[in-house]
């Protein structure tokens, strides 16, 4: 990392952070000009939320006003914010009316009196899609792909009429589907759900915005190229427990951009009893024809099935070994979740299947959705605070160093088998205060570097011989007594 505009890990540039009104200026004597007011003094913390289960962008501003902003500006809820944030050499987070992209004020909180006279309070913005999206409502027609019915709606001027980028990945199935009279998120979630890869097996995309633009794209996009070769990390992170001096590093700039100061794990892919419950390991789909009223079901296997998609890492995290008396593996229980669905969904009276592509693979195609999204989900998630660089965003793809700490001398500095390894970034914050800028991570992965060693258990252990439970009427256990 080239450090030669940079001072010191967690450096930035914010120029100005300008409100501007509803007149587009604010009062001279309280800093405003006909170019809004630069409140960046009055700002004790700022925050940027980046999120790959929400549609949009959102950010909070903690606020010290000593001029009653509120009510000279007045500050109403519907005011733009007009900022550019970097780490210098890096490209900027460009929020500005001249980038076309500003933030918009929606709501106004935690309003208190300090001890020194100042007003506190929390300003909350999003980006405006966030907003058109609450506004606006598809009850339209639409054929083709479904990428190109995201490009529609998100184009569309009576509904988000975005000027931003859309980072899309093209998927197999056209469709005719007609979008019931809802929000406009609502319709590319619904399509996010139908979507298949138009170059894989990959089933079910995420749509989401980050600093640079909006996604519509699958996880597995994330994990390979478009020639399937595994995707090289943006950045490695590493979590050090010892004591390291400035002499022993020959750049430390770059040693503390790339090193963690915490973490946690959130949760990990081992709850058995949540994924179980999820249908994450074995899933029945039984898929009802209105047509000719019949149906059908199909189990999903996920040991049978790890191998049709491609995943952050090469390993499936889970052992295929029995876990009852009945010799069944973990993903072996298919009705662990039931669910029901019709071959026809939203479109003209044809019976093409939920996916468009084929009735017959409308059952095998929900359940691995369905598993996909919760290897995400509840698979091995990761929170840790690093020094903020712009050039991260949601979906990246980054390597975290955890070393082991296994009690062998052997092992001194190996990298832990399960924690280490590739995340896909999932959330961002941004957190930006007077003196440093540092970004709160959120990562997923849904499987392992390190291959498991499967042993050779094949039966359950204590089946043979059996003892089965006894019933005792109450009234005879007494005459024990």
């Amino acid at each position: 990392m080239a450090n030669e505009h940079i001072e010191f890990a967690g450096d930035f540039r914010l120029p100005s952070i300008v409100l501007h009104n509803h007149r587009n200026k604010g009062r001279p004597e309280d800093g405003g000009s006909k170019s809004g007011v630069d409140i960046k003094d009055m700002v004790q913390e700022f925050n940027i939320f980046e999120n790959m289960y929400r549609g949009a962008i959102t950010g909070s501003m903690v606020i010290a006003d000593a001029t009653n902003l509120i009510g000279n500006l007045p500050i109403q809820g519907t005011e733009r914010l007009s900022f550019r944030l970097s780490t210098p050499g890096m490209p900027a987070i460009d929020c500005t009316d001249e980038s076309g992209h500003p933030m918009h004020i929606y709501k106004l909180t935690d309003k208190q009196q300090s001890s020194d006279g100042l007003q506190v309070y929390v300003l909350h913005f999003c980006s405006r899609e966030f907003l058109r999206n609450l506004r606006t409502k598809t009850s339209k027609a639409y054929s083709g792909r479904l990428d190109q019915m995201v490009n529609s709606i998100m184009n569309d001027k009576e509904l988000l009429d975005t000027k931003k980028t859309l980072f899309y990945q093209e998927t197999r199935n056209q469709d005719k589907i007609v979008m019931p009279n809802i929000k406009p998120f609502s319709a590319i979630s619904m399509l996010c759900k139908r979507a298949m890869a138009s170059d894989s097996k990959s089933v079910g995309y995420y749509f989401w915005e980050t600093t640079k633009g909006f996604y519509f794209r699958s996880w597995e996009s994330l994990c390979v190229t478009a020639n399937k070769r595994p995707r090289k990390p943006v950045q490695t992170f590493r979590y050090m427990q010892m004591n390291i001096t400035d002499d022993t590093i020959d750049d430390k700039i770059t040693h503390d951009y790339t090193t963690v100061e915490e973490y946690k794990f959130v949760n990990n892919f081992h709850d058995i009893a949540a994924n179980t419950a999820l249908g994450t390991y074995g899933h029945r789909v039984i898929t009802h024809n209105l047509y000719n009223k019949s149906y059908r079901e199909d189990d999903y296997h996920y040991h049978d099935s790890y191998a049709l998609t491609h995943h952050t890492e090469p390993n499936v995290p889970i052992v295929d070994s029995p876990v009852d008396y009945d010799d069944l593996g973990i993903s072996d229980y298919a009705q662990s979740r039931v669910t029901v669905q019709a071959t026809s969904q939203f479109i003209h009276n044809e019976d093409t299947g939920a996916f468009g592509i084929d009735v017959e693979l409308d059952g095998k195609s929900e359940g691995l959705r369905e598993s996909l999204v919760n290897q995400t989900i509840a698979g091995t998630k990761l929170q840790m605070t690093i020094k903020g660089q712009s050039i991260l965003e949601v979906g990246d793809l980054i390597h975290f160093d955890l070393i082991s700490v296994e009690n062998r001398v052997d092992s001194a500095g190996r990298p832990d088998p399960q924690y280490s390894g590739r995340y896909i970034i999932t959330k961002i914050r941004h957190r930006v205060t007077k003196d440093d800028y540092k970004m709160v991570l959120e990562c997923s992965k849904d499987s392992v570097a390190q291959a498991y060693n499967t042993g050779t258990l094949d039966r359950f252990p204590g089946k043979e011989p059996r003892r089965y439970n006894e019933s005792i009427d109450i009234k005879e256990e007494d005459s024990y007594s």
